[in-house]
C-alpha cells in the first residue's frame, strides 16, 4: 500500500485544521437577509461537518472522520464560490469565483 493514500489519525487532524483555518480566514459577504439566512445555513452545516469530524476521530472512524471534514470544507468553499463568503484571494484554501 503507498503511504500516501494511506489514512491516518495525523491526516485527518492535518485536514480539521485546514478547514479550521478556511473557517476562520473566510469573512461574511452576505449583504441582504436571503443571502444571510443561505450563509447561516452553510455555516452551520459546516460547524456541524466539522464537529461530526471530531466525534467520528475521537470514536477511531477514521473514515467518517476524513469524510465529515471534507464535506465540511466543502460547505465553506461554496459559500465562498456564491461569494456569500470573502476568501480573500487564498486559492489554495477555497475555489474562488
Amino acid at each position: 500500500m503507498n503511504p500516501d493514500q494511506t489514512l491516518t489519525v495525523e491526516r485527518v487532524k492535518h485536514y480539521l485544521s485546514i478547514t479550521e483555518k478556511a473557517r476562520g480566514k473566510a469573512t461574511p459577504l452576505a449583504s441582504t437577509p436571503e443571502q444571510e439566512l443561505m450563509l447561516n445555513t452553510l455555516l452551520s452545516m459546516a460547524d456541524d461537518y466539522a464537529h461530526d469530524a471530531q466525534y467520528f476521530l475521537k470514536q477511531g472512524d477514521l473514515i467518517r472522520a476524513f469524510g465529515a471534514i471534507n464535506y465540511a470544507h466543502a460547505w465553506i468553499d461554496a459559500g465562498v464560490k456564491l461569494r456569500l463568503l470573502d476568501g480573500h484571494g487564498d486559492d489554495v484554501l477555497f475555489t474562488l469565483p
